[in-house]
């Protein structure tokens, strides 16, 4: 979520100055962000060259960026339902394998309806 974006004007001036000017803008912006909105996560860069130097910075929240894995509970009778669906399907409809003219394999079925996953007419 992007709350806030600063630029600094191009400052033209000699190299060091530029650089100072644009650091000191963008620690002020950041320093006292954090203050106004509370507890959140602040970044800021510059990039310039002679004569020109532009920095931006960026407060927002505070983001959790861990992955974590989602293991679904367990539920015996739903596991029992899917297999008896899934062994209706396949005497209903045999899939095979075949090659196409390609070479590329694809699923021939018995019955129409099986590459939609229906188990009956």
């Amino acid at each position: 979520m992007l709350t806030r974006m600063f630029f600094a004007a191009p400052v033209v001036s000699r190299r060091s100055t530029s650089g100072i000017a644009a650091l000191t803008l963008l620690a002020a912006f950041i320093g006292a962000t954090p203050a106004q909105a509370g507890e959140g996560m602040a970044v800021g860069s510059c990039v310039g060259s002679y004569g020109s130097v532009s920095c931006a910075a960026y407060w927002g929240p505070r983001v959790d960026t861990h992955i974590r894995r989602y293991v679904a509970p367990k539920d015996e009778q739903l596991e029992k339902e899917a297999a008896a669906r899934e062994r209706q399907w396949v005497a209903r409809c045999r899939p095979v394998l075949k090659q196409d003219r390609y070479g590329v394999s694809r699923y021939e079925y018995a019955a129409p309806g099986c590459e939609f996953g229906r188990t009956q007419d």
